[in-house]
């Protein structure tokens, strides 16, 4: 499974989108626009992204920009899984 597939089945998931957010793709804007997706679940997200996908993110490694779009958040998994 690619990133993207992977960030959005757990934006649907961890966000309880109920499949809504299974149509979210690249450019689907996130923080300020998902109003689901508030400082809690952010740390819910990277809690099961980092139990999900076995990585580590340091609280350095994070800002808004990560969560601007579906596309940004996936590029940092990527990165994260290279």
């Amino acid at each position: 499974m690619d990133a993207l597939t992977e960030v959005v089945q757990l934006l649907d998931e961890v966000l309880s989108l109920g499949g809504r957010g299974l149509r979210f793709d690249r450019n689907t804007l996130l923080l300020g626009s998902v109003p689901e997706l508030d400082s809690m679940a952010v740390v819910a997200l990277i809690t099961t992204l980092e139990e999900r996908l076995g990585i580590v993110v340091e609280d350095g490694e994070i800002s808004g920009d990560t969560f601007a779009t579906v596309g940004s958040l996936s590029d940092f998994v990527t990165g994260k899984l290279a």
